[in-house]
C-alpha cells in the first residue's frame, strides 16, 4: 500500500489539485436533464495568499491558522500516515462551515474534515494538503431533552460528556468506544463507532435521529429530527453516517437518549484457554441471556496486562471473559446467579463478581488499560477491527495462531466477542524497517482475505480510511463499489471532501 509522501505542497498547487468532473449539481436544487448539464470551465488557480485572504474576510483571521505546530499536529490521526495541510479552520458555526465549504466548491480546494484525532485507519489526514476544518470549537451541548427522550449536540462534544448530561438527568446515550473519553461524537458519527455496549444496544446509527450536515456546495441540509419513527423518503440519516467525512460535514445532531437501567453488574472470569471462553459465549446466549456486553481477551493481552499491571490483577489462566448485565436491580441480582453458576459450569477456573456501578467501573477501567498494555510492550500495534460470525470466533484465533507462526509476527486478540468484533492486532517489532513493514502488510493482506472469506468484514467501528483502502473493492463488491462512487459524484461533483480516502484509484 502506498501512504502519501510526508510534504507539504508548494502554495500555488493548493487551488488546482482536483480537476472539475460534474457541474454543480446542487445548484438552485434543480432537476438534473441531459440538456441541463454543460460543461463547466475551470476557476482560475488561487494563490495560497489569495485563499488564506479570502478565507479571513469571510470568516475571520481568529478561526484560521498556518502555525507550524499546529499543523503539524493536524497532518495525522492515531494511524502511522502523515501530511501536512496548507492551513486549518477552526469553524465555530454552522455559517462557518457553509462559507468555507461554498468556497472551497468555487475553486477546487480540498477540505477534510477533523473531531478529535482518534481515529486508528487515517480518517481525517489530509493526503492531498488543502484544508483542514476542525469542528473542536463546535463543542456546544444544545439541549438534553427527557421529554422527547433526544439530546442535540454540536459534533466537536467529547462522547463522554454526552454520557454525564444524560446521566444528570436519569438518562443514557449507550454508545461507548473505548476512546469515550477523548473521541468527538462528530468522528463518531462519520464511523459509526461502537463500543462494547453495542451487542445490547446498537451500534452509532441506532441512535441518530436527526442530523445537520453542510453539503460539498455549502448548501445545509436538515434530515430527521426529535422523531422517534420516521418514514418521509429516504434514509439520509444512514447516508451519512458512516460516510467518514467524503459527502458532507456534520454540524448539529439529534441523539436519541434511553432511560438509565437502574442497575448494573458484572462477572469477570478466568478460563484455562480460549476455545473454552469462545465457547461460553454461545452457550451465555443459549441458556436466552443477553448481556449488555461480553469481552473476550487472549493470552498474549492478558500477559501484557499482568506486566503492567501486576501479576496479582489476573489470575492463571489463558482467557478472559467479561459478562455485563443491566435492568431492574432485582432482574440484575437474579440474572448475576443464574450467570455465575452457568460459567462455573462451563469451565471458568475463577470468577470476580461486581454487583453494582462503582464495581463494574473498575473492571472497566482494567479493561481499558489493555490497549496500553500492549503499547508497553515497545512494539507496533497494528489495530484491526474486523468483523467474524460470532461461531467462527475460535476459528478465528486458530487462524491467527497460524499467521503468528508463520509470519514470525506476535498477534494479540480481544474485544467485543458478543458480536464477533474482535481486535485482532499484529504486534510488530521494527516496524519502520521496509522490509519489516512489507511483512507485515503481506500478513494484513492474508488476515484480511481470510476473514472476508469467513463471511467477515474487514472494519466493524474504526472505519476504512486510507489503513483498509486496498481491500476496500474486495469487501463490498464491484457493484456496491461503483455505487458508492457514484454516490461520491452525485453529492461531492468536484470530488473536495476527504479526498484520496478509499473511493479515490
Amino acid at each position: 500500500m502506498k501512504i502519501p509522501p510526508r510534504r507539504r505542497p508548494s502554495k500555488t498547487e493548493i487551488g488546482i489539485r482536483l480537476k472539475p468532473t460534474n457541474p454543480d449539481i446542487w445548484k438552485e436544487l434543480e432537476p438534473i436533464t441531459p440538456a441541463s448539464v454543460t460543461p463547466e470551465s475551470s476557476p482560475a488557480r488561487l494563490s495560497f495568499e489569495e485563499i488564506h485572504q479570502q478565507l479571513t474576510t469571510l470568516i475571520g483571521a481568529e478561526k484560521i491558522s498556518t502555525d507550524a505546530a499546529a499543523l503539524a499536529v493536524h497532518a495525522t490521526d492515531k494511524w502511522s500516515a502523515s501530511h501536512l495541510p496548507d492551513l486549518i479552520v477552526f469553524a465555530e458555526s454552522t455559517a462557518d462551515v457553509s462559507a468555507v465549504l461554498a468556497f472551497a466548491h468555487r475553486n477546487r480546494i480540498p477540505v477534510t474534515t477533523r473531531g478529535a484525532g482518534f481515529g486508528y485507519v487515517g480518517g481525517c489526514v489530509p493526503v492531498n494538503g488543502g484544508i483542514v476544518l476542525s469542528t473542536a470549537r463546535m463543542n456546544q451541548i444544545l439541549g438534553i431533552f427527557p421529554e422527547d427522550g433526544v439530546a442535540i449536540v454540536q459534533p466537536g462534544v467529547i462522547t463522554h460528556q454526552i454520557q454525564d448530561a444524560a446521566h444528570q438527568v436519569g438518562w443514557e446515550y449507550p454508545p461507548d468506544p473505548a476512546s469515550l473519553k477523548d473521541c468527538s461524537i462528530g468522528g463518531n458519527i462519520a464511523t459509526n463507532a461502537g463500543g462494547p455496549r453495542c451487542l445490547k444496544y446498537g451500534v452509532t446509527r441506532n441512535y441518530i435521529l436527526g442530523l445537520e450536515v453542510v453539503l460539498a456546495n455549502g448548501k445545509v441540509l436538515r434530515t430527521g429530527g426529535r422523531l422517534h419513527k420516521n418514514k418521509t423518503g429516504f434514509d439520509l440519516i444512514g447516508l451519512f453516517t458512516g460516510s467518514e467525512g467524503m459527502l458532507g460535514i456534520v454540524t448539529e445532531a439529534t441523539l436519541r437518549l434511553i432511560p438509565k437501567p437502574a442497575s448494573r453488574a458484572m462477572l469477570a472470569a478466568i478460563f484455562p484457554e480460549f476455545s473454552t471462553a469462545a465457547a461460553a459465549v454461545q452457550a451465555i446466549f443459549n441458556a436466552g441471556h443477553l448481556p449488555s456486553a461480553l469481552e473476550i481477551t487472549d493470552s498474549f493481552t492478558l500477559a501484557a496486562a499482568r506486566k503492567r499491571l501486576g501479576e496479582h490483577v489476573f489470575p492463571a489462566g489463558n482467557a478472559h471473559l467479561i459478562v455485563e448485565i443491566d435492568g431492574r436491580p432485582a432482574a440484575t441480582r437474579a440474572e448475576l446467579e443464574e450467570l455465575h453458576a452457568l460459567l462455573l459450569q462451563l469451565g471458568a477456573t475463577f470468577i470476580e463478581r461486581a454487583p453494582d456501578e462503582a464495581s463494574c467501573e473498575r473492571i472497566w477501567k482494567l479493561r481499558r488499560e489493555f490497549s496500553f498494555s500492549l503499547r508497553d510492550t515497545g512494539l507496533t500495534k497494528l489495530n484491526e477491527d474486523i468483523v467474524v460470525p460470532r461461531s467462527k470466533l475460535v476459528e478465528l484465533v486458530t487462524f491467527a495462531r497460524r499467521l503468528q507462526e508463520k509470519s514470525g509476527i506476535p498477534i494479540a486478540c480481544f474485544g467485543h466477542a458478543g458480536d464477533g468484533n474482535i481486535h485482532t492486532n499484529l504486534m510488530v517489532k521494527n516496524y519502520e524497517d521496509p522490509v519489516v513493514r512489507t511483512r507485515a502488510d503481506a500478513a494484513l493482506n492474508v488476515l484480511f482475505h481470510w476473514v472476508l472469506q469467513a463471511g467477515g468484514a474487514i472494519t466493524g467501528e474504526h472505519g476504512v480510511g486510507l489503513a483498509k483502502k486496498p481491500w476496500l473493492k474486495q469487501a463490498i463488491g464491484d457493484v456496491s463499489y461503483a455505487l458508492h462512487r457514484s454516490l461520491k459524484r452525485t453529492l461531492d461533483p468536484h470530488g473536495i471532501l476527504n479526498p484520496g480516502k478509499f473511493l479515490d484509484s
